[in-house]
């Protein structure tokens, strides 16, 4: 067994359990796991001072930083997926009904413009409902992890005010990820499944990054993840977002590799250039490390 140990954050889950608990082993170094309690926290000290030598990542926020010259190539291992037709949330006294009702109105947006939920969460309500995205003016709570990224002109601070207090007073028209209202898109959920029956819609949330200087080991950490991803996957007990996938495709509810998802990843990246946070369209296959 190797000796070298490389610094990972990864927040523990079924598909990863393997890889924590020790079960499964990489075979070229060792993991020396490091728990930071809330991850973005994680993603932000990664982006900004490449304190790890492995990190689960935002998809969004590495397009951003590899755009922006971050030293850290990403693995095709997404640990988490998630649909976010129910992150768009709204006050069921402020007159808004449809997506459509949100034009020309101010949304908030829980942390930074670049969070991977508010990109996915947008094009759901520019690709289903045809809301003009430009034509509102996002408000947000928080600031970016890539400090480098300037945001489009109709994105503002909410200058320290609590979005939520905003959207109960009806100063907001909605607001993405602030817990406490009602979803916006009816039945936001099936809605979620519905998009991934009729077109393929899984959206990848969290990927695997590995500092450039240590690539080499690449095959092993994503043999690795791999190996855990699999042991779940076979153990049976998958949660019930997984199992209904798993149940809609007919198959593997979490895919990891380029070519397996190449449609989700170009998905996020025309969202991420319609919505001003990558300023030219990067190759697929150079955005993840060769292995």
């Amino acid at each position: 067994m190797s000796e070298r140990k490389l610094t990972t954050v990864t927040r523990t889950q079924g598909n990863n359990l393997a890889l924590k608990e020790g079960r499964v082993h990489p075979r070229t170094f060792e993991f020396d796991f490091i728990e930071v309690p809330v991850l973005i926290d994680g993603f932000r000290r990664m982006v900004r001072g490449l304190e790890f030598d492995i990190c689960e990542m935002a998809l969004s926020t590495y397009l951003c930083a590899r755009e922006h010259g971050k030293r850290f190539t990403a693995l095709p291992v997404f640990l988490v997926r998630a649909f976010h037709h129910g992150a768009i949330l709204v006050n069921t006294k402020s007159g808004i009904r449809t997506p459509k009702d949100l034009e020309g109105k101010r949304v908030g947006v829980n942390r930074g413009y670049t969070v991977t939920t508010g990109v996915w969460a947008r094009g759901v309500l520019a690709d289903e409902h045809g809301v003009d995205l430009d034509s509102i003016t996002w408000v947000l709570s928080g600031d970016e992890h890539v400090a480098e990224y300037e945001p489009p002109p109709n994105v503002v601070p909410a200058e320290g005010r609590d979005l939520a207090e905003q959207l109960e007073a009806g100063e907001l028209a909605a607001a993405i990820g602030v817990p406490g209202f009602v979803p916006l898109i009816e039945d936001a959920q099936e809605a979620g499944f519905r998009a991934l029956a009729g077109r393929g819609h899984y959206p990848i949330n969290h990927l695997v990054v590995v500092r450039d200087e240590l690539l080499e080991h690449a095959p092993a950490i994503q043999d690795a993840f791999l190996r855990a991803k699999d042991a779940y996957v076979q153990g049976g007990e998958l949660t019930p977002l997984h199992a209904r996938v798993a149940e809609l495709t007919g198959g593997d509810p979490l895919p990891y590799g380029v070519d397996a998802n190449r449609a989700t990843i170009e998905e996020l990246i025309d969202h991420a250039l319609r919505q001003k946070i990558l300023r030219e369209r990067p190759d697929v296959d150079a955005l993840f490390a060769d292995v």
